[in-house]
């Protein structure tokens, strides 16, 4: 692995969601990969982007990390419209995807084998004001026994789709009600110290 994209998709909202600790995430994964001779980038959607560029981002980057906050249970508007837009380049181009890889020649040919990406890789770094506790146990009322993964079920898939490995995400807890900002920091190296 050499290169690193990191999407930040936080969408501001003042004096409710400033960004804070989204940017020292960002921080924290720029200086892990680069203190380890790897080269990143970084694209803050909020403030524009064009399609092109990034789906050639995507081509230059061997991991790509989407930075996010979690705004009603999945990766705010802004990501959505920047996702169909740079998968949408990559489809017209056939630079990210061919097709949805099925075939009437070959019927063993499965839906969502097109991509064209293989050997990339893709995770998720997730800030929840939801609690640890509320995930992965079926007593739960609200997740269900659900985790943080499965909440972000379709973000994977989108990167799944174009060919990528989807790799364990990450997420902060409880954000608003409870911050552990030195903890999520120091967890989040740790996270990333063993992708290197």
């Amino acid at each position: 692995m050499k290169n690193v994209l990191i999407i930040n998709a936080h969408l501001r909202y003042p004096e409710f969601s400033e960004g804070n600790l989204t940017k020292a995430l960002i921080e924290t994964a720029t200086d892990v990969f680069e203190n380890n001779g790897l080269e990143v980038k970084t694209t803050k959607i909020e403030d524009g982007y064009d399609p092109n560029e990034e789906m050639e981002k995507h081509l230059w980057a061997d991991l790509v990390i989407l930075q996010t906050p979690v705004n009603w249970m999945s990766a705010p508007w802004i990501y959505k419209k920047y996702a169909d837009e740079v998968f949408n380049a990559g489809l017209f181009t056939k630079k990210m995807v061919t097709d949805d890889g099925r075939t009437r020649k070959d019927p063993s040919k499965q839906y969502g084998s097109g991509g064209v990406l293989q050997g990339k890789k893709f995770m998720f770094c997730a800030t929840w004001n939801a609690p640890e506790e509320a995930f992965n146990d079926e007593s739960q009322v609200f997740f269900e026994g659900k985790a943080q993964k499965d909440v972000f079920f379709s973000v994977n898939l989108g990167y799944k789709f174009c060919g990528m490995e989807v790799l364990p995400g990450f997420s902060c807890h409880d954000v608003l009600k409870n911050p552990k900002f030195d903890q999520y920091i120091e967890d989040y190296k740790k996270h990333l110290e063993a992708l290197l």
